[in-house]
C-alpha cells in the first residue's frame, strides 16, 4: 500500500511541477513577446531619427562631433597622468600592442600546438580576443575615407 502511496504522491508531484513548468513557460512568453515589442518600437524610432538625420545631412556632423569628442576625452584622461619617468611613459605606450601581440601568439600556439579537443575547445575564444584587440587598436586609427 504504501508503495501505491509513494507512487500517486510522485505521479501528482510530477503532475503539479508539469502544470507550474507550463504556467512559467507561458508567462515567460508573454513577457518574452512584450519585450520584443518594446524593443521593435525602439528600433523603429531609431531608424526614423537616423533616416531624418541621413537626409539633413546632420549624421556626418554627428559622427564627426563623436569622433572628435572621443579624441578630446582621450587626450584629456593622458594628460590628467601627468609627469612621470620615462619608462613608465614607454610601459604604458607598449601595453596595447604587447596585448595584441600576445593574443596573436596564444591564437597561434593553439592553432599549432594543441590536441583537437583542446583546441576545439579554446579556438573560438582565442580567435575572437586577437580579432576584437587588433581591429580595436588599429581599426579606428586613420580618417574615414571621404564618399564621393
Amino acid at each position: 500500500m504504501a508503495d501505491i502511496i509513494g507512487v500517486a504522491a510522485s505521479a501528482a508531484g510530477g503532475g503539479v511541477f508539469g502544470i507550474v513548468g507550463s504556467l512559467i513557460g507561458r508567462v515567460a512568453g508573454l513577457v518574452e513577446t512584450r519585450q520584443s515589442n518594446t524593443q521593435e518600437r525602439a528600433r523603429w524610432s531609431h531608424e526614423l531619427e537616423l533616416e531624418s538625420l541621413r537626409s539633413s545631412g546632420a549624421l556626418k556632423v554627428a559622427q564627426e562631433e563623436g569622433r572628435n569628442a572621443g579624441l578630446a576625452a582621450s587626450l584629456a584622461a593622458e594628460a590628467a597622468i601627468g609627469p612621470t619617468y620615462h619608462w613608465v611613459n614607454a610601459v604604458r605606450a607598449l601595453i596595447r600592442p604587447v596585448l595584441t601581440l600576445l593574443l596573436w601568439l596564444i591564437t597561434a600556439t593553439v592553432f599549432l600546438g594543441a590536441d583537437m579537443l583542446a583546441r576545439s575547445q579554446i579556438i573560438e575564444t582565442t580567435t575572437f580576443a586577437a580579432t576584437a584587440a587588433t581591429l580595436w587598436w588599429f581599426g579606428d586609427r586613420g580618417r574615414p575615407a571621404q564618399r564621393r
